[in-house]
């Protein structure tokens, strides 16, 4: 993926930030400079967080998990709805639905119902409604279409959140943080990089400045997508070649019983350990680097000491509930996959 240029920051105007009267103090080491009363951001330190965000969003889509775009200001919708949907990834350009993540049981239910309603249209059981009932019907299939609509592919909470304006989707943020999913924004300086697991600084109001990093955002889901849909081709043509190869069978009389080859080695094989719900790229590295590199190990972990190597590692992972890490990496080192969607299916970011 080719990487921006500080150039092409600075001609879409992503270097300009707020009056310096609505700063947040947190936000200072990404100033470069005021001027006319107007913060200037940091372009270089742009340039490097959208790379560390850029990798992250790749390793996430290329683990088959979806990233949920956040984005209802006037001039980001449109942009973030062209953009996301090239990737297919699921997006909010409306009101954001109260408890959207905390309650997505509910949500869920409301997307299903939009699929009964476009049943009910192709069997022909809407037509023996009465003319009121059908318009109801109408009615409330548009209004889920223009709220869900762009969700309705999303079975599962999503694996992150990508947000436009965190003070305006502020309870999005709140949602996210509690159920322990890395959240990546952008962030002008009059929010607080705090709340942010992956920031962007960077002007998100002007439309050319929100293009330019969508643009270099979703390109970087692009290429997790093409990665995770060429290793499936692989793995398929190398069990299509295992088959081909296999010997015929031979009569059991004229097998000769051949000597015991040892076993091999166990070796410790890398896992992507965001597959277990509430894990995010920077708590898998850390993990990782206290010597959870397998599921097995992370199996066998005590929450409590997770909870200290994570607290260790970042205060800003001191909110994560590590609880039911250990369980989900069982099931995932036991290879009981289904098992492991279906109960992550059924609990809220992992947390029972």
């Amino acid at each position: 993926m080719a990487k921006v240029e500080v150039k092409q920051l600075l001609e879409a105007g992503v270097h300009f930030g707020h009056l310096t009267r609505k700063w947040n103090p947190n936000m200072a080491p990404y100033i470069y400079m005021e001027r006319n009363g107007i913060h200037v951001i940091n372009l270089y330190k742009t340039v490097a967080k959208l790379d560390e965000a850029n990798e992250a969003l790749q390793k996430i889509a290329a683990s088959g998990r979806k990233i949920l775009f956040v984005a209802t200001k006037k001039q980001a919708k449109d942009i973030v709805a062209e953009k996301v949907a090239n990737v297919n990834m699921p997006y909010i350009t409306e009101r954001w639905p109260g408890g959207m993540l905390t309650n997505f049981v509910t949500i869920r239910k409301a997307v299903k119902k939009m699929a009964s309603i476009d049943r009910m249209k192709k069997d022909g059981t809407f037509m023996t409604l009465s003319k009121k009932e059908r318009l109801q019907v109408d009615r409330l299939r548009a209004k889920l279409e223009k709220n869900l609509g762009s969700i309705s592919d999303m079975t599962r909470l999503p694996g992150a959140l990508f947000i436009v304006d965190t003070m305006r989707e502020h309870i999005a943020v709140k949602e996210a943080q509690k159920l322990n999913i890395p959240i990546f924004a952008m962030v002008d300086t009059n929010s607080d990089p705090r709340d942010v697991d992956y920031l962007i600084p960077s002007n998100d109001d002007a439309s050319k400045s929100i293009d330019i990093i969508m643009t270099q955002v979703t390109n970087a889901i692009a290429e997790g997508l093409a990665e995770r849909k060429s290793e499936k081709q692989s793995d398929k043509e190398g069990a299509e070649d295992t088959k081909k190869a296999e010997p015929k069978k031979v009569a059991k009389e004229e097998v000769k019983e051949a000597p015991k080859a040892e076993a091999p080695a166990t070796t410790t094989e890398a896992v992507d350990l965001t597959k277990v719900e509430g894990v995010g790229p920077k708590a898998a590295e850390a993990l990782v680097n206290a010597g959870f590199d397998s599921y097995a190990k992370l199996a066998e972990g005590d929450p409590e000491k997770i909870k200290e190597i994570l607290t260790e590692a970042s205060s800003r992972m001191a909110h994560l509930d590590p609880t039911s890490w250990p369980k989900q990496a069982k099931m995932a080192a036991e290879g009981k996959w289904d098992e492991l969607k279906e109960w992550q299916d059924n609990t809220k970011g992992g947390v029972e």
